[in-house]
């Protein structure tokens, strides 16, 4: 990696919270991962709370454990930076996180019906 060593803290922080994320939203426990995977529990727990960063190939490991592909580790990150503006709180962040990968399957209209929903009810909490 390059870049400066609290960049690659960062980015190691947000690929294990992102995995642990899609982890805990599949009911799975980092066990069920080693199983899946022949990577030791001991490992996804250093990568989990940020202390490895996983290489490419170990990450597809990782994705292919949790049926997903490897870009969705990634789409979250970006998601994540995009809304670290907003003062949401992890909860939140997950929340929107999950709306946005529900919606990308929904057709045009009905996501412009979703998000129509989503300015209702935003609009009525803020006034």
């Amino acid at each position: 990696m390059t870049g400066n060593p609290g960049e690659s803290l960062s980015i190691a922080m947000n690929i294990g919270t992102t995995i642990r994320g899609y982890r805990l939203q599949k009911g799975m426990s980092q066990g069920d991962i080693e199983k899946r995977t022949g990577l030791l529990r001991c490992y996804l727990s250093r990568v989990e709370n940020g202390h490895t960063v996983p290489s490419l190939e170990t990450l597809q490991k990782i994705a292919r454990a949790l049926d997903l592909q490897l870009s969705e580790f990634f789409a979250e990150e970006m998601i994540g930076k995009e809304m670290s503006g907003l003062n949401l709180g992890e909860e939140e962040i997950r929340f929107l996180t999950q709306v946005q990968r529900y919606s990308a399957h929904l057709s045009e209209s009905d996501r412009r019906l979703l998000l129509a929903m989503v300015r209702k009810f935003a609009q009525t909490t803020l006034t």
